[in-house]
C-alpha cells in the first residue's frame, strides 16, 4: 500500500474547529475532485444528505460546525480514492463569505440578501 499524505492547513484546522480567532467561521466550503463519475455522484448525495447546499457541480456549502467537518472528513474519506481524489473543506467568516464575487447565474439565491457581489 502506497503511504498516503494528507496536507492539513493547522491555521484552518483550528477555525474549523472553533479555534481562536477574532470571527469565527460561520459557513464551511467543501470542494472536491473526484475523477470517477459513480463516486462523484455518491459524495454530492453524501453532502447533500449532511445538509450542505450545492452552490457547484463540485462546490457545497453548509454552516460551520465541528460536528459538520468531521462529517464530512469521514464520508470523504469513505467514498473516495486517495491516490487520485481530493476533497478539500475551507472555513468562511460572514466577511469573507460576503466578499464572494458570483459570475453568472448564483445557484441559491435565497441566500443572495447575506451579501456578495453578483457579476
Amino acid at each position: 500500500m502506497h503511504p498516503i499524505y494528507v496536507v492539513l492547513c493547522r491555521s484552518m484546522l483550528a477555525l474549523s474547529l472553533g479555534g481562536n480567532m477574532s470571527t469565527p467561521p460561520i459557513f464551511i466550503l467543501v470542494i472536491y475532485d473526484i475523477s470517477d463519475d459513480s463516486r462523484r455522484n455518491e459524495m454530492a448525495v453524501a453532502l447533500k444528505r449532511l445538509g450542505l447546499t450545492r452552490v457547484q457541480r463540485s462546490a457545497f456549502i453548509g454552516p460551520s460546525s465541528s460536528a459538520l467537518v468531521s462529517d464530512v472528513k469521514n464520508v470523504s474519506r469513505r467514498i473516495i480514492d486517495l491516490e487520485t481524489d481530493n476533497v478539500q473543506i475551507y472555513p468562511l467568516t460572514q466577511a469573507s463569505y460576503n466578499m464572494r464575487i458570483v459570475i453568472g447565474r448564483e445557484l441559491f439565491r435565497d441566500d443572495a440578501a447575506a451579501g456578495g457581489y453578483l457579476v
